[in-house]
């Protein structure tokens, strides 16, 4: 690769390193260009997982990322990316979904406990813990675990975890769109039938309102990029030096998610506050870097080896899945298919969600007030269960379970 940048007169070290980081953001185009003309049934991160990849497999240096600079980086500016996801959704929006953060909460749970306890006496311990990770969420978590595995010299195991994100969508996609067609169809003969209760006057929660204002708001012509992009940076770095004067008891990006939930909910921080600064692509583009380094590593040999794994992993995680689901819908008053649903919001996220909630709700019927129904039934559990388990309950899980693999 880097003699077809000379070959581009592309001589200069800095020089290559644009090249390189050009072919980086290549990656990303192409998944994007993808995901947009299929609908995300390809997504994304699929797409350009596999294009990293098979690049690898095909002589694309794995040191494309130190020489582009992005190797550090990446490590450094994970602290505020979280404490840009604390500023996402208000914790009232949260406690008036109790019953779906609980479902979406205790899933997590159940698919640790049967990755655990069944998959770890088959595939080893660490190993299925390390699956837990990514499993129970999206990117921060793979990253956590991730970390973890690397620290003790277990590459496979970083590359079993990208492997996982990587895939994941695969597996909670079809299982998350069969059962909302059939809790569609379930709520479009209530709504036919004229069972339908009112809806409740619910006073709307204003994302841009803190819950307790102990800051002023910063003037609208302040809400400059770096002055909010320095206010965040200040949260994160609090957050990591408290995790570093106690002794890392609790893991470092966990604080930090806590700490901007905390600033969003005290009017510190502005609503999501990286789109604001005009920031969100960038973090959205240092994030993903653990998981393609990840992937360095993997060679066909041991993509092969983890395939019995991959395998049995979302095997388990789905049983654990539908059992958990099952008994909490039983408990909270919820069909065993929206619980369901809610519960692998954990495999694929927002915007998934989003894009899940309005396919069904314009697949099942043309009728413009029943699809508005459906669609009002099922988005805000589908939108909170996404937001519970990928971006709150898997970097709790991931920094637990990341304590857990350091400690065998």
């Amino acid at each position: 690769m880097e003699s077809l940048l000379k070959f581009f007169t592309l001589t200069n070290p800095v020089d290559i390193g644009t090249g390189l980081l050009m072919v980086v953001v290549l990656a990303y185009a192409i998944g994007d260009y993808v995901s947009n003309k299929t609908n995300a049934v390809f997504c994304m991160i699929f797409v350009t997982g596999f294009i990293f990849l098979f690049a690898f497999w095909l002589g694309l240096p794995t040191t494309i990322f130190k020489v582009a600079g992005l190797d550090p980086f990446f490590g450094f500016v994970m602290p505020f990316i979280i404490v840009h996801m604390g500023t996402l959704m208000k914790a009232r929006s949260l406690m008036n979904e109790w019953k779906t953060v609980t479902v979406a909460f205790l899933g997590l749970v159940g698919l640790s406990f049967g990755l655990y306890y069944v998959a770890g006496p088959m595939i080893g311990n660490i190993m299925a813990l390390t699956a837990a990770g990514p499993i129970s969420g999206g990117i921060v978590a793979t990253y956590i675990v991730r970390e973890a595995a690397d620290a003790k010299g277990l590459v496979e195991l970083g590359v079993f975890a990208a492997l996982l994100l990587v895939i994941q969508n695969f597996v909670g996609l079809p299982v998350a769109s069969w059962c909302l067609k059939v809790e569609g169809r379930r709520l479009l003969g209530v709504f036919k039938a004229g069972e339908n209760k009112p809806e409740t006057e619910v006073k709307k929660i204003d994302p841009e309102v803190p819950a307790f204002r102990l800051f002023p708001a910063t003037p609208k012509d302040l809400q400059t990029p770096f002055i909010l992009m320095f206010k965040v940076f200040l949260v994160a770095t609090l957050a990591v030096w408290v995790a570093q004067i106690t002794g890392g008891v609790v893991h470092k990006l966990v604080l930090a998610l806590i700490f901007g939930i905390i600033a969003y909910e005290i009017g510190f921080l502005e609503h999501d506050v990286f789109t604001k600064a005009n920031s969100s692509g960038y973090a959205m583009f240092f994030c993903l870097i653990p998981v393609w380094a990840g992937l360095t590593a993997a060679t066909p040999e041991m993509v092969k080896s983890l395939i019995w794994p991959t395998v049995l992993c979302f095997g388990i995680t789905l049983v654990a899945l539908a059992i958990t689901s099952f008994v909490l819908g039983k408990i909270l008053g919820y069909s065993w298919f929206i619980a369901m649903a809610i519960s692998t919001t954990c495999l694929y996220g927002f915007p998934a969600t989003y894009i899940l909630s309005n396919e069904v709700s314009n697949t099942i019927t043309k009728d413009d007030a029943e699809r508005k129904y459906v669609l009002s039934q099922i988005l805000p559990k589908m939108l909170i269960g996404g937001f519970t388990t990928v971006t709150i309950g898997s970097v709790v899980l991931a920094g637990y379970l990341a304590q857990v693999i350091s400690a065998q």
